[in-house]
């Protein structure tokens, strides 16, 4: 069984601590049993605040599509390797990765935290198992999108679905925190367990 992390979150050059943060998930998941992959599909190019290049020119270069192009490439080396089960998360930009992974069934189950550029259709179309953990204050992914995704797995039953919005969360909070910031652990920590749980469910 393999966990597959697609964090890919453009703005980590602001948050020099989510690799650190990233590298202690990958950890905690794997304590599971889990084979765990993190791949970067922004090949070492995380977005930096450039006149010359702003966020849409930059966003150009990294175009969801591509990561999953590319995430599919990952899945196949782990079938080589004989893995058979693979869940996949995806944070911020890796959502959108990963709900495409999940249209066609390329892992057995997929968890999207704080998600963005995902759209209540591409949840719909969704076939394998998803957990969609989101924030309260997320002008990317508002509650009332992600109480969307509800009502729209509520409706296809065939597939599990669950979705939960953490209080007080905001966008990001799964990876950007301090160690010091008891609140925004705790908060961080219900996020990671909640993700560990549905894969232990439906990967392991």
């Amino acid at each position: 069984m393999c966990f597959l992390a697609l964090p890919l979150d453009i703005f980590l050059e602001c948050h020099f601590n989510s690799f650190y943060i990233y590298r202690k998930l990958a950890d905690k998941v794997a304590a599971f049993g889990f084979y765990v992959v993190v791949p970067d599909f922004f090949y070492g190019d995380p977005y930096i605040e450039n006149l010359e290049r702003p966020l849409l020119v930059y966003m150009r270069d990294h175009l969801p599509d591509k990561g999953f192009e590319d995430a599919k490439q990952v899945i196949e080396a782990l079938k080589c390797k004989g893995i058979s089960s693979i869940g996949a998360a995806g944070f911020c930009w890796g959502a959108k990765v990963v709900v495409e992974l999940a249209k066609y069934a390329y892992v057995q189950a997929i968890v999207l935290l704080h998600p963005s550029f995902v759209s209540w259709q591409d949840v719909q179309a969704v076939e394998v198992p998803i957990s969609i953990l989101g924030a309260e204050i997320d002008p990317i992914s508002p509650p009332q999108l992600l109480k969307k995704f509800a009502e729209v797995l509520k409706a296809k039953p065939e597939v599990d679905g669950f979705v939960k919005i953490f209080p007080g969360a905001r966008h990001g909070w799964t990876v950007r925190y301090k160690d010091e910031d008891a609140v925004a652990v705790k908060l961080a920590d219900e996020a990671h367990k909640d993700m560990v749980d549905w894969f232990v469910k439906y990967v392991q």
